[in-house]
């Protein structure tokens, strides 16, 4: 079957050569350009040769984990990342997440559950590009919402990997309020009523984001609490 050349190029990384078979062959059938690779290393000339939408990493290799990975690409590439993992747990999607991945799959899993998470994320990297001016002002701080940094003057402000993907998510809804619940989703946290951890950690990680925003904290001026409704980014 003739694929497009313009469709999505993925990259999956995956010790086990059965399950590389079965995702190059599903995601191919699907439509993506796919590329594979056995291990962190193999993956890293792959990376160095080629430009790829989206990497779906295993996280459980040997040599160098799919964390460490993603850790280490975080600091010069903003590819997409999924993480596929046997643990499920919550601490572990959490400590994906602070790494930098974009999305957190456990296995085993259902390949139509991948290919829609797949599909969510590529939607959202056009809508994260075609963002309107280049920086966000509030106030002393700026936002540069090609980069995803926060500046001060001509020094960065340093972000975590979670806060620096809400603050993607709230610079594309300027002005608008973005529930808890879209947040959990989006962020790739286990939903609101599956293990209750999902508002209390966006609440968690917010008061925290403010702390770098706000000059008084407990009386935000630009990332608001919308009561009943959720969170809202209003910029200057």
């Amino acid at each position: 079957m003739a694929i497009d050349p313009s469709a999505p190029h993925l990259l999956i990384v995956d010790d086990d050569e059965r399950i590389r078979g079965l995702l190059h062959k599903f995601l191919v059938r699907n439509d993506f350009l796919v590329t594979a690779a056995r291990d962190a290393a193999h993956a890293r000339r792959l990376l160095a040769g080629l430009d790829f939408n989206l990497i779906v990493l295993d996280v459980m290799m040997p040599g160098e984990d799919g964390l460490s990975l993603t850790r280490d690409l975080r600091k010069t590439l903003k590819t997409p990342i999924l993480l596929l993992t046997a643990r499920g747990e919550t601490r572990e999607r959490i400590e994906g997440l602070e790494a930098g991945a974009d999305d957190y799959l456990a296995k085993p899993f259902e390949p139509r559950e991948l290919l829609l998470r797949i599909n969510a994320i590529l939607r959202r990297v056009p809508a994260e590009a075609k963002l309107g001016p280049k920086f966000l002002h509030l106030g002393a701080l700026r936002y540069d919402q090609e980069r995803g940094e926060l500046w001060q003057g001509d020094e960065t402000v340093r972000l975590t990997a979670t806060e620096a993907a809400l603050m993607r998510i709230f610079a594309t809804h300027t002005g608008e309020v973005v529930s808890r619940s879209d947040l959990v989703e989006e962020m790739g946290r286990a939903p609101t009523g599956e293990d209750g951890s999902g508002d209390r950690a966006i609440d968690v990680q917010i008061t925290r984001l403010r702390r770098k925003l706000e000059q008084d904290p407990r009386e935000p001026r630009y990332l608001q609490t919308v009561r009943g409704l959720g969170y809202m980014l209003t910029p200057d």
